[in-house]
């Protein structure tokens, strides 16, 4: 006898969802511990399934699981955030070209921006955006790549959503997101693929600019008056500097 897939999703991946969803629209703050014991009567279940959901979220690169400290909502730094970033410039670039170029329908990335343009907090605009990258590199024809890029896509996100709460920038990188839509729209295989480098490339300087790694003087202060060139704790963001060349925290 033949059973119907059951739409109701197992506890353990209600667990996972909801925790990751919190971590990626701020509700869990970088640093922040996750107790077993709390989730689970959060949740409603039982400390298991959490303890399979907090693995898995280890596994992707959003929490870390110390022997001695327990479970901790991942920190943020320049290192991390260039690492994950660097696989995007390498990656996501080409697969949208690729998508483009085999004309694929556009309409999830429409959607997605229309979601991020009436969205009424950072949290609801985060997760529109990540949609519209998706739905941009997703169809390029190589499902390893597309898999590679959604294998990072979680850590961008958390990027994302600590630099926010110290650089705002998402009115910048909206209308970046409208000229690449055009570009793809209009067929534009080298163009679309510029504009996704520039973009994603433009973003991490942003918000962890190399020069804040670098001593500042007086004068090159007054100059700049950016916050940046200090350490930012704002959620977790932290710009380090040369003397300070240690791990991502939890590493």
């Amino acid at each position: 006898m033949a059973f119907a897939p059951s739409p109701i999703p197992s506890r353990t991946q209600y667990v996972l969802e909801a925790i990751k969803h919190d971590i990626l629209t701020g509700g869990l703050r970088p640093g922040q511990a996750l107790v077993e014991a709390e989730l689970a009567a959060r949740f409603g279940v039982s400390k298991t399934p959490v303890r399979e959901a907090l693995k898995t979220l280890a596994g992707s690169g959003l929490v870390v699981m110390n022997q001695y400290k327990g479970v901790t909502v991942r920190m943020v730094d320049a290192d991390m955030a260039r690492a994950v970033y660097d696989v995007r410039l390498l990656l996501e670039p080409e697969a949208v070209r690729r998508t483009v170029a085999s004309r694929a329908p556009l309409d999830d990335a429409r959607q997605a921006l229309r979601r991020a343009a009436g969205a009424e907090d950072p949290a609801e605009r985060s997760l529109a955006n990540r949609a519209f990258h998706r739905a941009l590199y997703l169809p390029c024809g190589n499902p390893l790549l597309g898999r590679m890029l959604d294998e990072v896509r979680d850590q961008a996100a958390l990027v994302s959503t600590v630099a926010w709460a110290a650089v705002p920038s998402w009115e910048r990188e909206a209308a970046e997101h409208e000229q690449i839509l055009r570009l793809a729209a209009a067929g534009d295989v080298d163009g679309v693929g510029r504009a996704v480098h520039d973009h994603i490339a433009s973003f991490v300087e942003r918000a962890f600019p190399r020069h804040a790694e670098m001593p500042h003087t007086e004068t090159q202060r007054h100059e700049t008056q950016r916050p940046d060139t200090q350490t930012l704790d704002t959620q977790g963001l932290k710009t380090r500097h040369p003397e300070n060349q240690s791990s991502p925290n939890g590493e």
